[in-house]
Formats: C-alpha cells, structure tokens, sequence
C-alpha cells in the first residue's frame, strides 16, 4: 500500500482532494490531504514544507502529489523525507534562487497565455464559475468549491526557492492537455527545459482532480508501480 500526498495549489484546502482521495483509497492505497497555511502572512516555502511532514507524520512509501504552485513545496519535502516517487501535476517547475513571484516573467507563462488565448478564442462561461479554472469540472463539484474559499498571502512568493538542484527523486510530470491556466504547449517546453524530461498527459483541464478522478488515480498507482521496486529515495532522473 502506498500513501499519496496531495499538496494543494495557491489558496486551496484541501477539500478538492476528496473525490481523487476516494479513488485512490478504493484501489488499496492511502491518501493524505494535506492543508498549507496559505492565508499565515508568516509562512514561507520552509513552513510550507513543514506543514506537509507534519501531515505525513510516520505514513511511508510516499508518493508525493504536487499540483500547480504546490510544485514549490514538493521538491521540498523530498528533502526531508523518503519519497519513492515525486508527481508535479500540471505544476509550476521551480529552478534554484527563482522566487515563485518571478515565475511567470522567468517561463514566459504571460505570453504563453496570450497565445493560447488566440489560437482557442477567449473561455466562455461554461457555467458561471471561473472557466480558467473549471471549464470542464462538473457544476455541483465547482459550487462546492465555492464554499472552501481559502486567501493566498504573498510571503512565500516572494522567496527564493532554496534548493540548489532538483532532488534525487524519481520524478513524474502530469500535464492536462485542457489547462487554460498551464497551456499544455506551454508546459511541454518548461518541463523539457527544466527537468530534462518528456511530460506524460491527460485529458481534463487544471482542476483534473475533480474532472476526472478515476482517471487521475489510475495515472497515479501506475506511476507508484513502475517505481515500486525503489525504496526511500531513488536515483536522479
């Protein structure tokens, strides 16, 4: 049995979580939700990464799950503690020094946006709630989203990812062919200029977790048995 570690992206709990957590626990495995004090002016990316090994506590074969600005705390945490295999899914790829703040102008996420918003002409309000985020979420799941509403301070923005080289992880990278905050094309060239290696994908866009679950989890214990064999921390990609 295999434990996932769900780190949220910017403002969220981890209530979005719940639907993949329930498919995960349904195939054998156990899964931990983790919440980051994302709305504490006094955390930064350390106190990010502490909250994620309290969390934890003495649960073993990790697989640590790290979803969109939750890709700055990952790699952290594979740092601190054994993790058999570390999944960035549809996650910003930090590089030594870059604050997550600096990002964007760093990757050419801006211009990014601004071609993919001319090659698929503006997101249409699907059903009333954000499109850039939930096009493709089902309406009931994307309302009660609504209701797990979290603030996002700008400390640990403003830090220097403090890594000196990506960890000594087996890595994973999850793109989602329908993100319109990550456009895949996008995302192909920074995981490729970043981490040297070619993304795996799937259909769905940034908020997969609810869009399609099932499908999330099986992409998720497939990546956990190819690295079954490997105990604690593994080889560099």
């Amino acid at each position: 049995m295999a434990t996932f570690v769900l780190i949220p992206g910017a403002g969220c709990d981890s209530w979005y979580w719940q639907p993949l957590t329930a498919e995960l626990r349904e195939r054998g495995h156990d899964a931990v939700s983790v919440d980051l004090p994302a709305e504490d002016d006094t955390a930064g990316l350390a106190e990010y990464a502490d909250a994620v090994v309290e969390q934890i506590g003495d649960r073993t074969g990790l697989i640590v799950v790290a979803h969109s600005f939750g890709g700055f705390t990952g790699p952290l945490v594979c740092e601190r503690l054994p993790v058999d295999v570390l999944v960035m899914l549809t996650a910003m790829v930090p590089s030594p020094g870059e604050a997550p703040g600096e990002w964007s102008a760093a990757t050419g996420h801006d211009q990014a946006i601004r071609e993919a918003a001319g090659r698929d002409g503006t997101p249409e309000e699907d059903h009333g709630f954000d499109p850039t985020y939930y096009h493709d979420v089902p309406a009931h799941l994307a309302a009660e989203m609504q209701k797990h509403p979290r603030g996002q301070s700008e400390t640990p923005g403003k830090e220097p990812w403090p890594l000196p080289s990506w960890p000594r992880v087996p890595t994973e990278f999850l793109l989602c062919r329908r993100d319109r905050l990550f456009p895949a094309t996008f995302m192909r060239r920074v995981v490729r200029e970043r981490l040297g290696i070619v993304p795996d994908e799937i259909d769905g866009g940034h908020m997969v977790m609810l869009s399609r679950p099932a499908e999330l989890a099986d992409r998720l214990v497939a990546y956990q048995r190819r690295h079954q064999p490997a105990t604690g921390n593994g080889s560099a990609m």
